[in-house]
């Protein structure tokens, strides 16, 4: 009886091995991107191709319902008390929150991805999408309490943090040396494809 346990024990243990394997091998494989931040080098018919910030390049099919926003400046007096906004933040040294880029939606886009969540911007960001229900003016800078359906969140912004918004666009504006946020997904055939594109207004970079 012993000798025929173990002949039937290691076939599974063959498959256990086997399904081991595969899973880390599936763990080691890098996550198929969700956006690219970079420059458009040129555009080809229904072709984007862009040069990442990291100096890879990509190349991005141009969906038929594209849309385009374009991303331009303001001043951080233009957060107020009930602006909708979005904050890339890092941990500050005293437990609190450092914006690195805030963005405040117009009327039309609130409510847009409400919540808080880790980003890719840099490391340990987050990004936070949420209602501004104070803002405190400091020396140098503002300290805000942003509030979203499952929580809040005390976020500092300096005086040198890029403050930008959203403004109407269109695909005229996708063109070489244009800075861009593109959005993309994987087909099936490995290739990318890109439906939304937030595009820097006056040669600026968007900082989200």
């Amino acid at each position: 009886m012993t000798i025929q346990r173990a002949n039937f024990t290691r076939p599974l243990i063959a498959v256990a091995m086997v399904a081991a394997s595969t899973l880390a091998a599936v763990a080691q494989r890098a996550p198929v991107p969700t956006r690219v931040r970079g420059t458009i080098e040129r555009v080809e018919g229904d072709t984007l191709l862009v040069k990442s910030r990291s100096g890879e390049d990509v190349k991005l099919h141009i969906a038929s319902d594209l849309r385009v926003a374009g991303v331009t400046k303001i001043s951080l007096a233009d957060i107020k008390v009930g602006s909708f906004v979005g904050a890339t933040t890092v941990p500050g040294p005293d437990g609190g929150e450092n914006a690195v880029e805030v963005h405040v939606f117009p009327e039309s886009m609130r409510g847009t991805g409400e919540g808080s969540r880790p980003y890719d911007l840099k490391p340990n960001s987050s990004m936070t999408n949420a209602t501004v229900s104070e803002s405190v003016v400091g020396n140098d800078g503002h300290t805000l309490l942003v509030k979203y359906k499952d929580g809040e969140k005390k976020v500092f912004v300096s005086d040198m943090t890029p403050v930008v918004t959203f403004v109407p666009a269109d695909k005229s504006e996708l063109k070489a040396g244009a800075k861009v946020i593109a959005f993309m997904k994987q087909l099936p055939d490995g290739s990318f494809e890109t439906n939304r594109v937030n595009v820097g207004r006056d040669g600026m970079t968007p900082p989200m």
